[in-house]
């Protein structure tokens, strides 16, 4: 353990307690007052704050707490479907689930519990959840705070049944942005994507970033492992880092679509940006005893460190 663990117990940095459902939800924190919260529904980061409690990801006024629906916001996790492009409900059936606390997973690389605050999480399939997909699996979630506030969701998904199976994946990250209009993207210009909003016709991104004044519903493919968020107006940038994830899905539905949308607030998509590290344009095949790794990191950083953040690809 080394002598840190004197000065920072990382077990006593994690609290259960109930949500108003009586639903079990986990508290990380992190020695400067970070702190991530995540529900054993859906296994569903639904907040995230920096050390100064500024909350750093969206969550809907009108969002509905109530299982089985997923709530509109945070970070829930699309599997073994991504969108309707399939046969499964909207964004497959693990965000519905009741997830499990894992007491003795399986270990992963070293440094990915040293100086964190974390919780792994288990997710089996169930009876239900066989008869719509006939396929055994164990998916192992870490979520976990370091000590610079950084949040990291690694997932592994295992194949424990007889034969292969396929799906797509998406940690759907809803960030807090000051005003969509302000913010750009960048790290993902040049780069083909799939429009959602044109029956997912492929084209070729031309502009030296990303920014909004319309909805945007687009999967870029071969994107790079960082990517950059900046918010002008916050004066911060959000940096994406993952692994095992190729396509970068960003969403943001507008005024039009938001008006027609129960669980998000008509001017609220002003305040949201949705950018997920995913598997989508070629799903994940695992044969039996195989395991899959998809990691996302979230960092937020001042805009003008932004550069020195992004690996050069």
């Amino acid at each position: 353990m080394g002598h840190s663990a004197a000065v920072w117990d990382t077990r006593a940095a994690i609290a259960v307690s109930k949500d108003w459902n009586g639903i079990d939800q986990v508290m990380l924190r992190n020695p400067q007052g970070a702190s991530a919260k995540v529900s054993l529904h859906g296994g569903q980061v639904t907040s995230w704050r920096n050390d100064r409690g500024e909350e750093l990801l969206f969550t809907s006024s009108k969002a509905i707490f109530k299982p089985p629906k997923a709530m509109r916001g945070g970070i829930p996790i699309c599997f073994p479907q991504f969108g309707n492009c399939g046969s499964l409900e909207q964004h497959g059936f693990a965000r519905n689930k009741l997830w499990t606390i894992d007491e003795d997973p399986p270990p992963l690389h070293t440094n990915d519990s040293h100086g964190k605050s974390f919780i792994d999480l288990l997710l089996k399939p169930s009876e239900e959840d066989l008869k719509c997909w006939p396929h055994s699996f164990e998916f192992r979630l870490r979520v976990s705070l370091a000590a610079d506030g950084n949040l990291t969701m690694i997932s592994r998904i295992r194949n424990i049944n007889g034969k292969p199976f396929s799906f797509s994946f998406a940690y759907h990250t809803y960030l807090s942005v000051s005003d969509i209009s302000e913010v750009r993207i960048e790290g993902l210009e040049t780069l083909d994507f799939l429009d959602n909003l044109g029956q997912r016709e492929r084209f070729t991104e031309q502009g030296d970033a990303i920014t909004f004044e319309s909805e945007v519903d687009r999967v870029y493919l071969g994107t790079p492992n960082s990517i950059a968020v900046l918010d002008h107006e916050r004066k911060q940038t959000y940096v994406i880092r993952k692994d095992g994830l190729p396509d970068v899905v960003v969403w943001n539905p507008w005024e039009k679509k938001s008006k027609s949308m129960v669980d998000l607030g008509d001017e609220e998509y002003k305040q949201m940006l949705c950018v997920d590290g995913a598997a989508i344009e070629k799903p994940i095949t695992l044969k039996p005893g195989e395991e899959w790794t998809g990691r996302v990191q979230l960092a937020v950083v001042p805009s003008s460190f932004c550069s020195e953040y992004l690996d050069p690809q």
